[in-house]
């Protein structure tokens, strides 16, 4: 039985789109927020309800457009889609035209050899039951959320193909794949008659491996928008953990993506060096991480996760400046090194 909860109807702030940047996604007529508001973190079952409808609000309010979810996101799994569902139809299936909705399949999600990584049955099913949990006739992007080391790309993209024209997802796209399997993919979408929109990767100051990889060069060739998840490498880059590992926090926990051992004293002193550096233009941490990545004209958008209004407010400030001197991107650089 769903909560019942006391918060007032919602309209929208009128001035939602003055102050947020949109940017255009590779080489498709499809605008993307700078900052896109995840779902993979905060929105299961076992998270506060009321507490997700505020984050959403105020995103919305503040002009974030894309929502970014997973089947597999919660916990458990399925459970962020849910909340999302119950969010749309409480508060914002007025402005469904006004959202770019994904989700993604690609990892475990039900027993048996059907529920996971890529074939076409996984895939196409997994979409129907994500459109069930949201109550939605379609998504705007449907990723294949990893590569599938045994199933052929042909049949991985074919589904993605076949989401688009049956008109369950508007746009194709693909996460965490390496450059050549991204140009590949893209390549195969292509001769299916289905553009390859956007790659999702991790991207931050801490983890720059797709600056070295390539990724960036293929996204260009290929025509495609970069979006980056983590980028606040799970929160170090917030400065949170300046001062010791804070009880409560992703690292006091049993967390995988955040683990004790990566918070070394050299670590702790970069990010101390680039809050020193945001500070003196005005923003935090976390803002000028964010911006650091905007800055590249590839990259569509940013994803964030919140767990609180004030987080998101500050995250989405990042926009208020994108610019660098060329001498800060040189302290950046030395930092970093």
């Amino acid at each position: 039985m769903e909560r019942k909860t006391t918060i007032s109807p919602y309209a929208a702030n009128e001035e939602r789109y003055e102050k947020m940047e949109y940017r255009r996604c590779g080489e498709s007529g499809l605008k993307l927020s700078a900052v896109s508001l995840g779902f993979w973190h905060n929105f299961g079952t076992y998270d506060c309800y009321e507490t997700n409808r505020a984050v959403m609000r105020r995103a919305f309010d503040l002009g974030v457009t894309v929502f970014d979810l997973a089947n597999n996101y919660g916990p458990p799994v399925g459970s962020a889609e849910e909340t999302f569902g119950r969010l749309m139809r409480e508060d914002f299936s007025p402005y469904r035209d006004e959202m770019v909705i994904t989700t993604k399949a690609g990892y475990a999600m039900w027993p048996g050899p059907y529920g996971d990584f890529g074939s076409r049955k996984y895939l196409l099913a997994s979409l129907d039951q994500s459109l069930r949990r949201m109550g939605l006739d379609y998504v705007d992007i449907f990723y294949h959320h990893r590569m599938d080391p045994d199933t052929p790309l042909e049949e991985s993209m074919g589904a993605l193909a076949q989401a688009v024209k049956s008109g369950k997802a508007l746009y194709a796209g693909i996460s965490n794949y390496s450059p050549e399997a991204a140009k590949r993919a893209a390549a195969l979408l292509c001769e299916m008659g289905v553009r390859c929109l956007i790659c999702q990767s991790r991207y931050s100051m801490l983890d720059r491996q797709i600056e070295t990889d390539g990724l960036f060069e293929a996204a260009k060739e290929k025509g495609m928008g970069l979006t980056a998840f983590s980028p606040l490498a799970q929160g170090l880059l917030t400065g949170k953990y300046n001062d010791g590992i804070p009880q409560g926090s992703r690292a006091s926990g049993k967390s995988p993506f955040l683990t004790k051992d990566r918070i070394t004293p050299d670590v702790i002193e970069k990010v101390r060096k680039i809050g020193a550096l945001a500070k003196r233009r005005g923003q935090t941490t976390a803002q000028l991480a964010l911006a650091w990545i905007l800055r590249q004209e590839t990259m569509a958008s940013v994803l964030i996760g919140a767990s609180s209004v004030a987080q998101l407010e500050e995250n989405v400030g990042a926009v208020n400046r994108l610019t660098f001197r060329d001498e800060e991107l040189a302290e950046i650089e030395k930092i970093l090194k």
